[in-house]
C-alpha cells in the first residue's frame, strides 16, 4: 500500500504565532530609523558653545565655570575638560543640593547641555593665577565624536548673574 504526502494544515493557533512574530519584527525595524528620518546617534554632531562664564573667585587657588553647548546635530559626549589656567579642571553635577563629580556630560541630538550656577558646572582646581574680572581662561572642551573645542571663558564680577539666569 502506497502512502500520499498529505501537507498538514497550520493550525490557527500557529497562524497567530507567526503573524504576531512578523508584526515584533517589523515594529523593531521601523524603531531603528534611519539617516535620512532626521538627526541620530550616527549623525554628526554640529555644537556651539555659548554664554560662558566665570565668576572672579573669591579664593585664589579655585574657580568655576558655566556655559551651554547647543548641538544641532547628532548625539556627542563631553567627557572632559582642561585648561592651562589649572591644574584640574572637573564636571560636577548637583544632585539633591550636593556637588557630585562626572567623568562626562551626554549632549544630545538637536539638544542642549547646560552648565549653570546650581546645577552642571566645571570646577578649576589648583589655579596657577587668580583670574581678575575682565581676563579671559582658555578652556579645551573635549567631545567624543567632535574632538576638541577650544573656548575663552570671560571672567566676571563674583555676584554675576547672566540674562539668560545661568
Amino acid at each position: 500500500m502506497t502512502r500520499r504526502f498529505r501537507p498538514s494544515r497550520p493550525s490557527r493557533r500557529s497562524l497567530a504565532v507567526v503573524a504576531g512574530a512578523a508584526v515584533t519584527a517589523l515594529a523593531l525595524t521601523g524603531c531603528g530609523g534611519s539617516e535620512d528620518s532626521g538627526p541620530s546617534a550616527s549623525a554628526k554632531p554640529e555644537l556651539k558653545v555659548s554664554g560662558a562664564y566665570m565668576p572672579a573667585p573669591l579664593s585664589g587657588d579655585m574657580a568655576t565655570g558655566f556655559f551651554t553647548v547647543t548641538n544641532s546635530g547628532g548625539a556627542d559626549t563631553l567627557t572632559s575638560v582642561s585648561s592651562d589656567a589649572a591644574a584640574d579642571v572637573t564636571m560636577h553635577e548637583t544632585k539633591d543640593g550636593a556637588m557630585v563629580e562626572e567623568d562626562s556630560f551626554a549632549v544630545p541630538a538637536d539638544g542642549r547641555l547646560v552648565f549653570a550656577s546650581g546645577g552642571n558646572h566645571l570646577m578649576f582646581e589648583k589655579l596657577d593665577h587668580r583670574p581678575k574680572e575682565g581676563d579671559k581662561v582658555a578652556v579645551d572642551l573635549h567631545f567624543a565624536r567632535s574632538g576638541t573645542v577650544e573656548v575663552e571663558i570671560p571672567v566676571k564680577s563674583a555676584t554675576y548673574v547672566p540674562k539668560t539666569g545661568h
